[in-house]
């Protein structure tokens, strides 16, 4: 049975060229960054070089890329760091609903810690309200943290206009650009973000790394201690093996951006179409010309979410309910409680499809066709 792999917002399948520059690294390249022999000026050209690539992705310089773990590690080095660094400008922080729980999990931290934060709604699109955001900035708002797209449903906030609502005013802004980078254009200074996070295993990289950029004169509090690592910032021998892989990551995400945008809502449309042509009933959450291209979410009328993926799951479709990071939970999605209340239907009967690397439109008609087949056999004995 051929399985097909629809969970790529989840994570990624390691490219191919990624996988062979990390080896050549482990077999050549052992030094430390930090020793000032030649073993360890060749790591640091490594680290050099990759800040740099990293760097010219979003339009900035090297010294504003920060190495960290993944997106979660930079989400929490911006949001805690930030605060912690700028308790003397005020204590209120403004976020959204719908953010990943690398977002909301430090906000409630800074919630622990004397710190104000504003959870602002989205609509039934999940689009956030500018007018909102505007009502709830105060003299005292240091901060505004809101991702670029979701990781659910796929909605592209307005980053640019916030950033520019934001110009005048002291709160910095940070944007969670976990699922779109490697897939939309994105320049920080177009964009006017001050911090910006991204994780590796999503753009067909190893899992483990990821950055966080940081505008030039922006101070954050240290949240590892040790060594004087990535400028003071971040305490802790580089990984230069999976830095390494970062870097042919971002090359070919970079070089073939606008081809994948383009292959991906192909594939989503492509998708559609299939499930239509079936006659089956289905919903979908959030709008096609906002969203990420790779992100498509269902819901299925008469289903039941668990069985639905147990039946795509045999039929050899991987697909998912939402985050991976909820996995197993029984609570339903924050995200959509947030875009449908918490007596919706949807909670229970959504579906999330996501595309990428090694994908087909072959291996996209097959999956849309078992996946029809299983929610009208779901649909008859519910």
């Amino acid at each position: 049975m051929e399985r097909i792999y629809l969970d790529h917002a989840a994570t990624t399948p390691m490219h191919p060229d990624v996988l062979a520059e990390m080896v050549k690294v482990m077999e050549a390249e052992f030094g430390n960054p930090s020793s000032i022999h030649h073993f360890g000026r060749e790591a640091r050209k490594i680290l050099d070089d990759t800040r740099d690539e990293l760097a010219k992705s979003i339009g900035t310089r090297g010294n504003n890329i920060i190495f960290t773990s993944g997106g979660t590690e930079a989400d929490n080095l911006a949001i805690i760091g930030y605060a912690e660094s700028n308790r003397s400008k005020g204590k209120h922080i403004i976020t959204t609903q719908i953010e990943h729980h690398a977002v909301l999990h430090s906000c409630e931290e800074l919630e622990k810690r004397g710190f104000e934060v504003t959870y602002l709604p989205v609509d039934e699109n999940g689009l956030v309200s500018l007018g909102k955001l505007d009502e709830s900035l105060r003299d005292d708002t240091i901060l505004v943290t809101i991702m670029y797209g979701n990781n659910e449903v796929g909605i592209i906030q307005p980053i640019k206009e916030i950033g520019e609502m934001l110009a005048e005013h002291q709160a910095v802004f940070h944007t969670d650009a976990v699922q779109a980078y490697g897939i939309e254009n994105l320049d920080v200074e177009d964009l006017k973000v001050d911090l910006l996070s991204v994780s590796a295993h999503k753009i067909n990289g190893p899992k483990g790394i990821g950055f966080l950029y940081i505008r030039e004169g922006i101070k954050l509090s240290r949240q590892l201690f040790g060594g004087e690592q990535e400028r003071k910032r971040r305490a802790g021998t580089e990984n230069v093996a999976a830095i390494a892989g970062f870097r042919k990551a971002v090359q070919l995400s970079q070089k073939e951006l606008e081809t994948k945008r383009s292959f991906y809502n192909d594939l989503r449309n492509l998708f559609i179409d299939q499930l239509e042509m079936s006659g089956i009933s289905f919903q979908l959450n959030g709008l096609l010309d906002k969203s990420l291209p790779h992100i498509l979410n269902l819901s299925f009328p008469g289903t039941n979410v668990e069985a639905m993926l147990v039946n795509l799951d045999l039929s050899g479709i991987a697909a998912s309910s939402g985050s991976a990071c909820t996995a197993g939970s029984i609570d339903p999605s924050h995200v959509l409680v947030a875009m449908f209340g918490k007596e919706d239907d949807k909670l229970t009967n959504s579906i999330r499809f996501s595309f990428g690397l090694h994908n087909t439109k072959e291996q996209i008609e097959k999956a849309a066709e078992n996946t029809a087949k299983i929610v009208s056999r779901l649909a008859k004995t519910s």
